[in-house]
């Protein structure tokens, strides 16, 4: 009995460690890097796809020799879109402006006049209470 009991508490005691941590905020400076992790993502994938397809017009291109070469006659190919080259890396960031500048904290003009007046709740909202 005493063996099933510390068994179901290790269990219990163990499950904890597994237990899912909430994702931590995210910060301005995380934020910047995985954009720049998902450019640079999406650039290695546009440069694995020009690799590929230089290899592909390689491929192509023996093939058509080594075709030529043994006397067969090959159909015309399609026209293929030639490869496109992505040139080097260049990760530039969006622009952000500063909290202040963004407008959102007050309207742009000053106050004409105090915030609240002197008038009952009555003559501002004459609908009746039902």
């Amino acid at each position: 009995m005493k063996k099933i009991v510390i068994a179901c508490s290790l269990a219990v005691a163990g499950s904890t460690v597994f237990a899912k941590l909430p994702a931590p905020a995210a910060t301005p400076e995380a934020k910047a890097k995985a954009a720049e992790t998902a450019a640079r993502t999406a650039w290695s994938g546009k440069v694995e796809a020009y690799q590929l397809c230089q290899a592909q017009d390689r491929v192509a291109a023996k093939y058509r020799e080594s075709a030529a070469a043994a006397g067969k006659q090959l159909p015309a190919g399609t026209a293929a879109p030639p490869c496109a080259d992505p040139g080097p890396f260049a990760y530039t960031p969006p622009e952000q402006k500063p909290i202040e500048a963004a407008g959102a904290h007050s309207p742009p003009g000053n106050a004409s006049s105090p915030p609240s007046t002197n008038q009952p709740a009555a003559v501002a909202n004459p609908t009746p209470k039902q």
